[in-house]
C-alpha cells in the first residue's frame, strides 16, 4: 500500500452511472487521484487485479455482476486493499451483508464530493498503516485459537474463516480481555461514525461472534450498557 504522501492515490470506481462517475472522477482528479473507471462488476473485477488500486470505489447495485459479488471474488485473494460501497439502499442487512463480505466503509447517495474525499483518504491511510505495524500476533481465547492477519478462527483443529469486520472486532475485543471495548472508539475506527444505525450495525456482528465462540461455554461476550462490550473467560 502506497503512502498518499509518496505517489497519487489509485482509486478503481465501479459505477454504472456514467454521469456520477464523470463528476467523481473529474473531482477526485482535481484533489491529485489517478482514477480508474469501470461501468459494471464484471470489468470491475478485471481492473482490479490488472491495476491493484490502493482503494476500491462501487456501486452496488449494477448491470452484469453486482458490487457485493464482485468484492466476495476479490476477497478470495486479497483482503487488505480498501473496499468503500456506494449505495442507495438503507436496510441495515444490506449493509451487514456487505461489511460481511469484506467491505471497510460506505456512503449512502447522495453524497457530497468532499466527504467521499475524506473517507478514501482515512481508508487509505489506514490500510498503509497497518501494512506498517502488522504482527504475526494470535489469540488465545479459551479453547480457540486466533489469527487476526489470517482472519482464521480455530477450535479442535477445525478452522472457521471470519469476515474482515468480524476479525477486526474481535481483535479489539482480544487485545482488551475483561475490559470494555468501548464502542463508540470502535464505531469511529471501524465504520467512521458513531451514529444510531452503525449501533446496530456492530450489535449484529458481536452476535455472529458469540456463535461462532459458543463451543466453548467459558468465553462471554457481554453488553456493558451504552458503553461497549466485554470479553470474559471464566
Amino acid at each position: 500500500m502506497k503512502n498518499l504522501g509518496a505517489a497519487p492515490c489509485r482509486v478503481l470506481l465501479v459505477e454504472d452511472e456514467q454521469t456520477l462517475a464523470m463528476i467523481i472522477k473529474d473531482t477526485l482528479e482535481e484533489s491529485d487521484f489517478t482514477i480508474h473507471l469501470a461501468s459494471d462488476g464484471e470489468e470491475g473485477l478485471r481492473l482490479f487485479f490488472d491495476i491493484r488500486p490502493d482503494i476500491l470505489v462501487a456501486d452496488v447495485m449494477m448491470p452484469k455482476m453486482d458490487g457485493f459479488e464482485m468484492v466476495r471474488r476479490i476477497r478470495q485473494t486479497d483482503r487488505t486493499t480498501p473496499v468503500l460501497f456506494l449505495t442507495a439502499r438503507s436496510a441495515i442487512n444490506d449493509v451487514v451483508e456487505g461489511f460481511e463480505l469484506g467491505a471497510n466503509d460506505y456512503l449512502k447517495k447522495p453524497f457530497g464530493m468532499q466527504e467521499l474525499i475524506v473517507r478514501i483518504k482515512s481508508l487509505v491511510g489506514r490500510a498503509f498503516k497497518f501494512e506498517e505495524e502488522k504482527k504475526e500476533t494470535r489469540f488465545q481465547i479459551g479453547r480457540y485459537l486466533f489469527d487476526p492477519v489470517t482472519q482464521i478462527l480455530s477450535y479442535d483443529g477445525t478452522n472457521q474463516e471470519l469476515s474482515h469486520r468480524e476479525s477486526e472486532i474481535l481483535k479489539r475485543l482480544c487485545e482488551n480481555q475483561n475490559q470494555v471495548m468501548n464502542m463508540q472508539s470502535v464505531l469511529l475506527d471501524l465504520w467512521g461514525d458513531d451514529s444510531f444505525f452503525n449501533s446496530r450495525s456492530l450489535h449484529v456482528f458481536i452476535t455472529k461472534l458469540r456463535h461462532k465462540l459458543s463451543q466453548d461455554k467459558s468465553i462471554r461476550i457481554v453488553n456493558v450498557r451504552g458503553i461497549g462490550y466485554k470479553l470474559i473467560i471464566d
